[in-house]
């Protein structure tokens, strides 16, 4: 009303950005001013008062705990994104082959986990991972079942505490398997869409031709949803980047599960170190920009050819 007040001319070029004002107001004061204090921070020392140059981050790199987060951050990027994009396609191949009432209710059991919180998540397998003492009754569901079949060959076999088996960073697999069932239900959404929407006079096509259901899946459908299953790779891969609440909640860090964003909240809430804190963040936002670029590109390229 007030930009209407002023001469036509002025208030036609004047009000989009009127519109604008109060979302960007928003971004600059939820997102674009912390990041920049955080930047400024990131050059400070402990308490934020005395500029101590690179040293920071010189010291970051130099940190045993910040190698390995930065290895299981690694695992991570390569083993969750990939392997919730198989199971999202696998599992929506073959709902879609199933009864109208069929595929209903395998999708609902599937998709269901997406209505639990991270935290909630990690709570619920803690209670699957747990680990009793040998001779007490084995009340988590892992190590019942195997102790049970242990019991069930006539082998003794002793509980296993499988959050502290770092052996080929067992533990960090088992804590990967609590984000693949959370993400499997959207992954098969998406894809399950994307299947849906391939033109069925191509499938037909390629039947006449002679092609084997293997190959029509592999070589005409897989082609038309791999945007799909990329944006699906890209979402998953950026919550991975940032993965927080569930290593938090089960093991915070320890047994060689640490990953960046945990080893922030322990620097900046546990030593108090700030600078260190930090050049962390810093680091997590330089790896992330990459794959944000990549995917609004994408996102962009693929509206472009609709």
């Amino acid at each position: 009303m007030v930009v209407e007040g002023f001469p036509r001319r002025f208030s036609e070029g004047v009000i989009p950005y009127a519109f604008l004002l109060p979302a960007m107001l928003l971004i600059g004061v939820m997102l674009i001013y912390p990041t920049v204090q955080t930047i400024n921070f990131s050059f400070a020392d402990a308490d934020s008062e005395v500029y101590v140059g690179l040293q920071n981050y010189i010291d970051v790199f130099q940190d045993p705990d910040f190698q390995e987060s930065i290895f299981n951050n690694i695992l991570w990027l390569i083993i969750v994104p990939a392997v919730t994009v198989v199971i999202g396609v696998v599992v929506a191949v073959l709902a879609d082959n199933l009864s109208t009432n069929g595929e209903k209710i395998s999708k609902s059991f599937i998709f269901v986990p997406m209505a639990i919180s991270f935290v909630g998540a990690a709570a619920i397998w803690s209670l699957i991972y747990q680990y009793d003492p040998p001779g007490d009754t084995q009340t988590g569901l892992l190590n019942a079942i195997w102790v049970g079949l242990g019991n069930l060959v006539g082998a003794s076999v002793e509980p296993v505490a499988w959050l502290s088996v770092s052996t080929f960073s067992l533990n960090d697999i088992l804590l990967m398997v609590i984000v693949i069932w959370l993400q499997a239900g959207f992954s098969m959404i998406l894809l399950s869409s994307a299947i849906k929407g391939v033109p069925e006079e191509t499938i037909e096509a390629a039947r006449i031709d002679g092609a084997n259901e293997f190959q029509i899946f592999r070589q005409v459908v897989i082609p038309q949803i791999r945007g799909t299953m990329i944006t699906v790779f890209i979402t998953v891969l950026i919550m991975v980047l940032k993965i927080f609440d569930i290593v938090y909640v089960t093991t915070n860090g320890r047994d060689g599960t640490n990953v960046i964003a945990n080893l922030f909240f322990q620097e900046i809430f546990r030593t108090g170190d700030n600078g260190i804190a930090s050049a962390i963040v810093v680091i997590l936002l330089i790896a992330v920009m990459p794959v944000l670029i990549y995917q609004v590109r994408h996102f962009r390229r693929e509206e472009t050819e609709r």
